[in-house]
């Protein structure tokens, strides 16, 4: 069984949650067993110790983001850069709103958090309609970080975000993709 197999089989479908009709994608199986959160990891360390991936600090979005991306930080060795909710990081901030289904949501990120020049690797959990990392994307572009690529562990396809992200000049990495219900 290859690694995409193994962690499709301990992604929790949830249907009707959390609206009639969506079948969510829950990733808490996958961190609450050692065996399959090192796997889950694993697979990202070994992408991003290559010399030409390797990025100098990893930004994890709000919330799910901060548990891959803190982890894969400690891993390779650099910092980890939490983008977060507004109103919710204490120094000063740049912030980019976006928009949902229903309204819209804003993501900060500290003025400091990011140098001109430093590679970035952007981490969510789950790529659906794009708007997060679009968000963060664009917080890291205007800090002047390069973004060396967006990693998720799940995409969503068919909800277009990750055509959207690429068709926006973001390289993409996941590890499960799942169409339809």
């Amino acid at each position: 069984m290859d690694t995409t197999q193994f962690l499709r089989q301990h992604i929790r479908t949830v249907n009707d949650w959390p609206a009639p009709g969506v079948a969510f994608r829950d990733i808490t199986p996958l961190l609450s067993q050692p065996q399959v959160f090192r796997v889950l990891i694993d697979a990202f360390v070994h992408r991003y110790m290559a010399a030409s991936m390797r990025p100098d600090v990893v930004a994890g979005l709000d919330a799910r983001g901060f548990i891959i991306g803190s982890v894969l930080a400690y891993e390779l060795g650099v910092g980890f850069v939490p983008i977060r909710k507004k109103g919710k990081l204490p120094f000063t901030t740049i912030s980019q709103t976006y928009e949902l289904e229903y309204g819209s949501a804003t993501v900060e990120l500290h003025t400091d958090a990011i140098e001109a020049g430093q590679r970035v690797l952007l981490v969510d959990d789950l790529i659906a309609t794009g708007g997060t990392m679009m968000a963060g994307k664009q917080l890291i572009e205007k800090l002047g970080g390069i973004l060396v690529e967006g990693a998720a562990i799940v995409d969503l396809p068919e909800l277009g975000g990750s055509a959207q992200l690429r068709r926006a000049g973001l390289p993409l990495f996941t590890l499960v993709d799942f169409e339809g219900h």
